[in-house]
């Protein structure tokens, strides 16, 4: 099952959540506690080796700077997090490696998330990096019928849960494996990426763990 940790700000971090068995990290370019400094994000991006998918996050930032910033850091792959329309989300796909496009589990947008583009999708709480889960059964059942990275309030206590309940293609975790905003506790991400691997196997899922829907 393909698990992306995000809000990293640390090298070190990034080079631990690879090593416990990561498939991607994210790195928040936008407006947060979780910001990541550039310094810092070419760091993660120069120390990890290939196959771990950096994802640069955004949130209704200009669309050129999406792009201006991905190239410049070499990051593989875009998160827009915010209220971007399919015509913007569409032209940073364009010019990117790959997109994943963020949703609210209850915004009204998901509905109409095929105008976006074929781009990888992922389900969140209301409130990003909030650390509040929401109610997983009130997922749209359209949502359940393609593959989809599951966040929001995910925890090592919580996530096998989730994912028995919903059977998402991933999920992404920031906030319960933090010891403070931006800062990994390396107990918490072992604990999740156990979890994860304890009930993934039991779970159907698409095969596969490339950013291709």
């Amino acid at each position: 099952m393909f698990v992306k940790i995000c809000g990293l700000t640390d090298p070190e971090d990034a080079l631990l959540a690879a090593g416990l068995g990561a498939n991607a990290v994210g790195m928040i370019l936008t407006a947060s506690p979780r910001r990541v400094t550039m310094g810092s994000a070419h760091d993660i991006v120069r120390r990890l080796p290939p196959e771990i998918m950096t994802v640069g996050v955004f949130r209704n930032d200009g669309k050129e700077r999406v792009v201006e910033l991905t190239n410049k850091l070499g990051l593989q792959a875009v998160q827009l997090h915010g209220d971007e329309t399919p015509e913007t989300t569409k032209w940073v796909a364009d010019r990117v490696p790959h997109v994943i496009r963020a949703f609210a589990y209850d915004d009204p947008a998901l509905n109409d998330r095929i105008e976006y583009g074929p781009h990888r999708l992922l389900i969140d709480a209301p409130e990003p990096g909030s650390g509040v889960p929401f109610d997983w059964t009130a997922l749209p059942p359209s949502v359940q019928d393609q593959p989809f990275i599951l966040a929001g309030g995910l925890t090592a206590d919580n996530v096998a849960e989730a994912i028995r309940r919903v059977a998402p293609w991933g999920v992404d975790v920031a906030t319960g494996v933090e010891s403070e905003p931006g800062r990994k506790d390396p107990a918490k991400v072992r604990r999740f990426l156990a979890a994860v691997r304890e009930v993934a196997p039991k779970v159907e899922r698409p095969d596969g763990h490339g950013m291709a829907p």
